[in-house]
């Protein structure tokens, strides 16, 4: 809307100048032409009535001259261009804008989700109920973010979030579910005031505080998710894991199946070549899913993908066989302390030091405030503390910050003071991953993944997301889509980027799945890949 202000501004400038100068050039005719000399304010007043055609006063038997009439009829013709010209270019236009500002109060939607409010961690979940062809609405009382949601093609409308008619605007009463992430107060508020506009809503409650769970359950809730909780064990057992020979983080498919995500050490004999060339397919006999390099998700990793200290591989196989490849990714060069430092004391943070003491580590932990438990006191981002924090002398820094700016920076110092310390950090923004992983970040999480996962997991029908928090997606759903079809005339992998991992079939699981294995309708199909990859999937196939 500035453009439009500034527009109106410069042209009023210019009408202004108009009239002065056509001010003085109309006194100097009147004086050179007609020998009737005239004040600039006579002029002046003259000049408007000319340009808005409103008449010409006492002056119009004083215009003898054929100068004098020239210079009468030169100002007529601008004021009627003036007028023609205002209205198409400013009048309209501000009006359309005017309207195209306003953001949408209502939706007819149906048998849609309800989500209060949006915020960055919201695209995962928007991109998880496109997939899956779910309806859905934004309620946020931002106008200006609801406009913009609108113009980039996103259903949401403006209102108070904690208002029984902006639920009832939102069609809440007609809607499958209702979802609120907002703040912990904010939601028991949502919830108690959706409760009493329908008893068979599904509300779902995205929590910061484990302890006010209960509340919101007695407020009506039916779901509570904790993303913040989920993310930080999470990355705790990355931090456990990441040097070890042992193969602990792992999805157990059965007893002869497992999935799970390997980080390769920057020493590990596995460094320089490629999948192929690594013989992890043709003579350990495990799938390569796919892999990370430097945080870009490569699903038929081939001669031109080069294994290196920041490659991730997504594999599945026997875990006897997954237990010897996690030995090939570790450096036998490692010998870092039993010891993590642990950057930033939020909930996320709170939840790795409890995840890291249970299974025996050390930590130290480094946050703003001087809270309790909190051993020093600084930013992460600045060296001494670092050097305080003694993390050159660590096994991994965990960094839990709310600001991915921080996060980023506080990399690229950590990589300068303790080049061969992993960097486990969280992201509260997808988008925001690649760039973490540029600047030297071992493995990446985002708050938005977890959030978005757990909440699709509870929302979409048929549609059951078992790794909320790691860095691939493995899904267990439905393939109508393709039922009646054999895999290798599907070709997953090349239209989606996933791999059909294990399928469930009358109370068994079958995991020797041949090009020729044909898919029924009622099978359950265990799928993985990366987030994007299982949406196209969804999309593809459900």
């Amino acid at each position: 809307m500035n453009h439009w202000w500034r527009r109106i501004a410069l042209s009023l400038v210019a009408v202004l100048v108009l009239v002065l100068v056509y001010a003085w050039l109309y006194r100097l005719g009147m004086a050179t032409f007609e020998g009737e000399p005239r004040t600039y304010a006579q002029a002046i007043r003259t000049v408007i009535e000319t340009l808005t055609t409103a008449g010409f006063g006492g002056d119009a038997d004083d215009w003898q001259s054929t100068p004098m009439n020239l210079i009468v009829i030169v100002m007529n013709l601008t004021g009627v261009l003036l007028v023609f010209l205002a209205l198409p270019l400013l009048v309209v236009p501000l009006f359309q804008q005017a309207l195209e500002d306003r953001p949408p109060e209502s939706t007819d939607l149906t048998d849609h989700v309800v989500i209060c409010s949006y915020t960055p961690r919201s695209d995962v979940l928007a991109g998880e109920l496109e997939a899956a062809n779910v309806p859905y609405v934004f309620v946020d009382d931002d106008a200006e973010l609801v406009v913009d949601l609108n113009n980039e093609g996103t259903n949401a409308i403006h209102g108070e979030l904690d208002q029984e008619e902006t639920l009832h605007a939102a069609n809440a009463q007609h809607a499958s579910a209702l979802v609120t992430d907002i703040d912990d107060e904010t939601n028991a508020v949502v919830i108690l005031t959706a409760r009493e506009l329908s008893t068979d809503l599904t509300i779902v409650s995205v929590v910061e505080d484990d302890e006010v769970a209960s509340y919101h359950r007695y407020a009506g809730a039916d779901e509570i998710v904790r993303p913040r909780h989920v993310l930080g064990q999470s990355l705790a057992t990355k931090a456990t894991t990441t040097v070890s020979a042992e193969l602990r983080d792992t999805i157990e498919l059965s007893e002869d199946l497992a999935v799970t995500e390997l980080l390769v050490q920057a020493h590990s004999d596995l460094v320089g070549q490629t999948i192929p060339e690594s013989g992890i397919r043709d003579r350990m006999g495990i799938t390569v899913i796919g892999a990370w390099f430097s945080g870009e998700f490569v699903p038929v990793p081939g001669s031109e993908n080069v294994i290196d200290g920041n490659t991730i591989l997504l594999v599945a196989g026997r875990r006897d066989d997954l237990t010897e490849l996690k030995s090939r990714t570790v450096s036998a060069l490692w010998h870092n302390p039993d010891r993590v430092v642990v950057g930033g004391y939020g909930v996320v943070g709170r939840t790795a030091v409890e995840t890291l003491a249970s299974g025996g580590v050390s930590t130290c932990i480094v946050g703003l405030a001087d809270d309790p438990g909190v051993d020093i006191v600084g930013s992460v981002t600045d060296e001494s503390i670092l050097e305080a924090a003694d993390v050159d002398d660590s096994r991994a820094i965990i960094l839990t910050l709310d600001d991915d700016s921080t996060t980023i920076y506080a990399t690229l110092v950590l990589k300068q003071v303790a080049p061969d310390v992993e960097i486990i950090a969280r992201a509260n923004e997808t988008e925001n991953i690649p760039k973490l992983y540029r600047a030297g970040a071992e493995y990446v999480l985002s708050l938005s993944t977890v959030t978005g996962r757990m909440l699709g997991s509870i929302l979409i029908e048929g549609e059951e997301i078992l790794t909320p928090e790691t860095q691939f997606e493995l899904v267990r759903t439905t393939a109508p889509g393709i039922a009646g079809r054999s895999l290798g005339d599907v070709d997953l992998r090349a239209r989606t980027g996933c791999t059909v991992v294990a399928v469930e079939r009358n109370g068994d699981l079958l995991t020797d799945l041949g090009p020729e294995f044909v898919v029924r309708e009622d099978d359950m199909l265990i799928v993985a890949g990366s987030d994007e990859a299982v949406n196209r999937f969804v999309a593809f196939a459900c």
